[in-house]
């Protein structure tokens, strides 16, 4: 009913049928979450979830570990790009230490949630055994729980760890059946010498392990700060929230939640298709249709906080643009 409804609002605002393209998407499919004419987005938040992985170790960024810890600072330092997009949309941002191999300095800034100080190397043993896995996830769902307690309806994701294409990798590999080459990028700034080394270490770590479930594959693979960003996509869609989807690692939590739940792409919109050649068959098996295309492979949230304006634009037009019977003017149904 309220779909029918939404789309006769759409097509009845002062313009030809569909010419505002993705936008009439966007504000139909608002509608249709929020169950009403005239839905509107409050107290937006993106949650930085950062921790650091064991498999960075082997080799596969050009990065040293310690700038995750570095740029975190630079969050709550206000100095990174999504510190500048979110001020810039009034989005708010909240920066958590999910397993960051470092002590932050109480008081900076940076929200305390240490579950572990990085992952396992998984070229040895799984990157997380299962009781730290669901307990990321549960805690990932307490900040989002947060949030929307605080009356926040729209909800975004993002994430800072050294080396953390590998296990986004990796869980595009096991979940969509890519190719694990073609799942395999430049990261942070991979040569193709460095690309290639990190595509050997990645292969002998699918080889090395045969996961059943959902949760298992993401104790193996994964990061803590994506189990985090899993369980709060679960805790978002329990509360009916808007979810924004990020770039490759964000939407490798995406994956691992839509495979333990499909639903949740009832309620998400993609900010972006990213430069990181992985992201791209992300949005294919998700059937994801991507609000920007930049060519961004920052991470943080970053293409969150750039779409949401377009997100707000979406809304806009259909609670404020007038309709041809209130403006006078003649509809043309073609």
């Amino acid at each position: 009913m309220i779909e029918q409804q939404l789309i006769h609002k759409i097509n009845t605002r002062t313009k030809p049928l569909g010419s505002l393209g993705k936008l009439e998407t966007i504000a139909l499919k608002i509608g249709k979450i929020q169950n009403t004419l005239t839905p509107e987005l409050r107290n937006p938040c993106i949650l930085v979830f950062a921790a650091d992985h064991g498999i960075a170790d082997a080799g596969v960024s050009p990065c040293p570990k310690e700038i995750t810890h570095q740029m975190v600072l630079n969050f709550v330092n206000g100095g990174a790009g999504i510190n500048v997009f979110t001020r810039q949309h009034g989005i708010n941002l909240r920066v958590i230490d999910g397993g960051v191999d470092y002590d932050f300095p109480e008081n900076c800034g940076v929200e305390s949630c240490k579950l572990a100080r990085g992952t396992n190397n998984m070229l040895h043993k799984p990157a997380m055994d299962m009781d730290l896995c669901r307990l990321a996830m549960e805690k990932g769902a307490e900040y989002v729980r947060r949030e929307f307690e605080n009356g926040c309806n729209v909800i975004g994701f993002g994430e800072m760890g050294i080396g953390n294409t590998s296990p986004a990798s990796l869980l595009l590999h096991k979940f969509a059946g890519v190719s694990l080459a073609d799942c395999v990028g430049r990261g942070a700034g991979l040569n193709p010498e460095g690309v290639e080394r990190k595509y050997q270490i990645l292969s002998e770590v699918a080889a090395k392990y045969d996961p059943q479930t959902p949760l298992e594959t993401l104790a193996t693979f994964g990061g803590i700060e994506i189990a985090m960003m899993v369980g709060g996509i679960l805790e978002a869609k329990k509360n009916n929230m808007l979810i924004l989807a990020d770039g490759f690692i964000a939407t490798s939590a995406f994956i691992t939640a839509y495979e333990m739940q499909p639903d949740i792409l009832d309620n998400t919109l993609f900010s972006h298709s990213s430069n990181e050649k992985g992201h791209v068959l992300m949005l294919k098996y998700l059937k994801g249709d991507p609000i920007l295309q930049l060519d961004l492979r920052l991470g943080e949230g970053t293409g969150v906080a750039l779409a949401y304006p377009i997100i707000q634009s979406s809304l806009i037009f259909l609670n404020e643009m007038a309709s041809f019977e209130t403006a006078a003017v003649t509809q043309v149904d073609k």
